[in-house]
C-alpha cells in the first residue's frame, strides 16, 4: 500500500472555507458552504430539474451522500448511466459521446486552492471532457478537507493523498491500480452559472 499523507485529510476551518468560496466566485464559479452531507444532497437535488439529462461520475463523495442512487434509480431523471446499459458495449464512440456531452454532470474534485483554482486527477480522463466543457451544468460536491493553500500543495495532495486512497480502492474493486495520468485545472469558468461547487464541512471522499 502506498503511503498516505494524512495532513490532507484534515477539514478546513470556516474561515478558510469562506475565503475559498469568495475566490471561486471571483473566478466565475458559484460556491456555497453546507454543514453536512444531508444538506449537500438536498442542495444537489434542488439544482437539477426533474427529467433533466444527468451524468453522475464515479466518485466516493457522490456515493457517500447517495446521489448516484437517486439519479440512476429514482426515475426522476434521464440517467446517462442507464443509457450506457442500453448501448452495445462495442459502440465505444457512442459511449464517449454520451459520457462527454449532457445537460448536467454531478461529481467531485481532488483539490481546491484558496485562490479559487480547481484540480481534478484521473486515470483515464473519462470525466474531464464533461467537466471542462461538455456538460451544460457542472455540480461538484467537495469535502472541506480538499482545500489547499496553492497549486504546489494541490499537486502534493493529488499524489500523496487522493492517489494512494484511490489506488487502494481500485485494486479492491477492479483488481488493478489507478494513476494520476491526466490532470484538469480550472482557473476560471467563462460561462456564467455553469459550475456550482458545494463545499461540505465534513471529510468526504478522497
Amino acid at each position: 500500500m502506498l503511503k498516505i499523507n494524512k495532513k490532507f485529510g484534515k477539514v478546513s476551518s470556516d474561515k478558510i472555507i469562506k475565503k475559498t468560496i469568495e475566490a471561486l466566485k471571483k473566478n466565475g464559479m458559484n460556491a456555497i458552504m453546507v454543514e453536512n452531507s444531508n444538506e449537500a444532497k438536498m442542495k444537489v437535488l434542488e439544482l437539477i430539474p426533474k427529467n433533466a439529462e444527468v451524468m453522475n461520475m464515479t466518485s466516493m463523495t457522490i456515493d457517500a451522500i447517495n446521489i448516484s442512487k437517486e439519479i440512476n434509480e429514482s426515475g426522476n431523471y434521464n440517467s446517462i448511466r442507464n443509457m450506457f446499459a442500453k448501448i452495445d458495449s462495442k459502440d465505444k464512440s457512442e459511449m464517449r459521446r454520451l459520457g462527454a456531452v449532457h445537460d448536467y454532470v454531478v461529481g467531485s474534485v481532488h483539490a481546491i486552492t484558496q485562490k479559487g483554482n480547481v484540480m481534478i486527477a484521473s486515470a483515464t480522463g473519462s470525466q474531464l471532457p464533461s467537466y471542462s466543457y461538455g456538460a451544460g451544468k457542472v455540480i461538484w460536491v467537495v469535502g472541506a478537507q480538499k482545500i489547499v493553500k496553492d497549486f504546489d500543495e494541490g499537486l502534493k495532495r493529488l499524489y500523496e493523498y487522493s492517489f494512494p486512497l484511490e489506488d487502494e480502492r481500485a485494486r479492491k474493486a477492479y483488481g488493478m491500480g489507478s494513476g494520476v495520468n491526466k490532470i484538469l485545472i480550472i482557473n476560471k469558468e467563462f460561462q456564467p452559472d455553469r459550475i456550482t461547487i458545494i463545499i461540505v464541512k465534513e471529510k468526504l471522499g478522497f
